[in-house]
């Protein structure tokens, strides 16, 4: 957080998201959120003030969480069964100055309700003096998955930002360490692990200046989580380097405070804040994107919106569709080696809705996969269902050939089919989520026969012509799919 102000999604999936659609829907006003926790079902983001966001199941968010010392900026970290929180208790120009600290305390839970919420008495772990050039604000922590080392990062545009090294047990500074330099001019820092690289993610540009912020989100990677960290050309962060990994869009400004969830293999969001949501009155609030990784980089995708569709499956290309007969479209051929060049081409129609719905059966009519030929019986309305909630960053959809009610649902022996007309039952709303590669996870909400919100059976091709639902498998073509605009 500053207080000065200074006077692909990938190119092929650009064109899936044109309808405008509302971020996280309740009251999901935060500013320099955490990196998400989940909490016994619960979801749970932290700002700057002390308070905080909750959420039931990912889409819509409240207030209520709640955190004691105020400050900025803090983060958010599970540590076997406790939660470990970091904050800045001052700094970042606040009241004026640049002598800030930084705190960690421990809590057994999130829920203020729980019997088990107590909070542990905060203790310093860096701070600034004020005259250094450096400000101890903004911090973020990382246990390494490798190693079991914890480390936190901190600082804003007023000088470096720093590493050091904590106790992962006590929450403490590890004994003996010595802080150190890793970048500068940028803020609200974030460490990550993937593939053998260390992520650091920094907030670069201006806040707290409404609709006129120009955050924006920036990265840079390293073999050794003590840098160098430089970015796609080689540019060292510690020398103003950083490839960026989202900025302003969608009529939201300023994106900052960047955080990653893993929600499952190959299925990772990425959090953070924008400055100010023209739709939302110019209010900052929290936003949450699918991430992808391009070249071993993350980038922020965009946010699924919905419309007509060609559902393709990334095992062979064939296209998703009503079992229903082929019906031939008319055409007056001419034999190619006797083609007038003088006579007016005359563009033929698509083949309509109207043309072939008549030969359709009345009742359920099972999906299968074929040769993509722009035909009605393979054309799908995709569509957010504003009353059926949501799941981590996205609304649930319903999945309808286009221009009809007749909707794609799950069946009990865990196949696909489709009903005549949409009912808003569990098994017709479905949850899509863009995976890492760009490809999308189709995921039932629920299968019929079975109590729990479905989480682990998704679109699955089991044969170049058999679609069905079988667990998501992210190193398989068969459970990915990719959504064409309809011709």
């Amino acid at each position: 957080m500053k207080t000065r102000i200074p006077a692909i999604l990938f190119a092929i999936h650009c064109s899936l998201f044109t309808t405008r659609v509302a971020a996280q829907v309740g009251a999901p006003y935060i500013h320099d959120p955490s990196t998400i926790a989940e909490c016994d079902g619960k979801y749970y983001t932290f700002g700057t003030g002390g308070g905080g966001l909750i959420s039931d199941d990912g889409w819509s968010w409240h207030s209520g969480a709640e955190r004691p010392g105020g400050g900025a900026a803090p983060d958010v970290l599970k540590i076997g069964d406790r939660y470990l929180v970091i904050y800045g208790a001052t700094g970042g120009g606040l009241g004026g100055g640049h002598n800030g600290r930084i705190l960690t305390m421990w809590n057994k839970t999130l829920d203020p309700k729980s019997p088990d919420f107590k909070y542990t008495q905060a203790v310093e772990v860096a701070a600034s003096d004020g005259m250094e050039d450096q400000d101890a604000i903004d911090p973020c922590l990382l246990l390494d998955p490798t190693t079991g080392r914890l480390w936190a990062t901190y600082g804003t545009y007023f000088g470096t930002i720093r590493l050091i090294e904590l106790d992962p047990t006590t929450g403490y500074r590890a004994e003996g360490n010595k802080e150190k330099d890793i970048a500068i001019d940028c803020e609200a820092t974030d460490l990550l692990y993937r593939d053998g690289w260390y992520y650091l993610l920094g907030t670069h540009g201006t806040c707290c200046d409404g609709v006129n912020s120009t955050y924006n989100i920036v990265v840079g990677r390293s073999r050794n989580v003590e840098g160098p960290y430089l970015d796609n050309v080689g540019r060292d962060m510690f020398h103003g380097g950083g490839r960026m990994v989202i900025n302003a869009g969608d009529r939201k400004t300023g994106p900052g405070h960047f955080g990653r969830t893993v929600i499952d293999e190959g299925i990772e969001i990425m959090s953070c804040h924008y400055e100010a949501d023209f739709d939302q009155g110019g209010r900052s609030v929290l936003g949450i994107r699918p991430l992808l990784w391009r070249n071993g980089w993350p980038v922020a995708g965009n946010q699924f919106r919905g419309g007509v569709f060609a559902i393709e499956s990334e095992r062979r290309g064939y296209s998703l569709e009503l079992a229903v007969d082929f019906t031939r479209m008319q055409q007056e051929r001419e034999r190619f080696w006797q083609i007038d060049t003088t006579k007016p081409v005359k563009p033929i129609p698509n083949q309509t809705l109207a043309e072939v719905i008549g030969n359709w059966p009345e009742g359920d009519i099972p999906a299968r996969c074929s040769d993509y030929m722009f035909r009605p019986w393979q054309h799908w309305n995709i569509e957010p269902v504003a009353e059926a909630g949501g799941y981590l960053g996205a609304p649930y959809f319903k999945i309808t050939i286009n221009g009809t009610s007749r909707a794609l649902c799950a069946t009990a022996a865990c196949e696909v089919t489709t009903v005549p007309t949409f009912t808003g039952d569990d098994s017709q709303l479905w949850r899509i989520e863009q995976a890492t590669d760009g490809t999308f996870r189709l995921m039932p909400k629920a299968i019929p026969g079975r109590k729990d919100v479905n989480t682990r059976l998704c679109l699955y091709s089991a044969g170049d012509s058999t679609p069905t639902l079988a667990p998501w498998d992210f190193q398989s073509d068969n459970a990915k799919w990719n959504l064409r605009i309809a011709e």
